[in-house]
């Protein structure tokens, strides 16, 4: 996914805000997602829903407004109940930020629950 960024993005220093980068690495995973064919809306209104149980994001150089980014994601790890995601952040090939995420899987009472088997067949494709 690109990604280009806009003077809202950043802060005083004219960098990028730290925090600015999970938006980033969930707007790509949705993506990631969409493109599969598992739309995170449908699934949460039949009642399956993810969360970010956590991040590990790690900072190498910052990114600056006008830039175009580019977002890499790819599934590291599939378990029963949740789904490991490792993403790049790179401006021109450069890598900016490297981050782990895991998603678990949750019914609409907010407890653990198995993915279905379309999600996980789509996952890997």
């Amino acid at each position: 996914m690109q990604k280009r960024i806009y003077y809202h993005d950043t802060d005083c220093g004219g960098v990028v805000y730290y925090a600015n980068y999970l938006k980033y690495l969930e707007e790509a995973r949705t993506e990631y997602m969409e493109v599969r064919g598992l739309n995170l809306k449908e699934l949460s209104e039949k009642g399956t829903l993810f969360v970010v149980r956590s991040v590990n994001i790690e900072y190498k150089a910052p990114a600056h407004y006008a830039d175009i980014l580019e977002i890499s994601t790819k599934v590291n790890k599939i378990r029963n109940v949740s789904v490991e995601f490792l993403q790049e952040i790179k401006r021109e090939g450069k890598i900016l930020v490297s981050a782990l995420t895991t998603l678990v899987c949750i019914d609409k009472n907010f407890r653990p629950c198995a993915m279905c088997d379309e999600f996980l067949n789509n996952l890997s494709k």
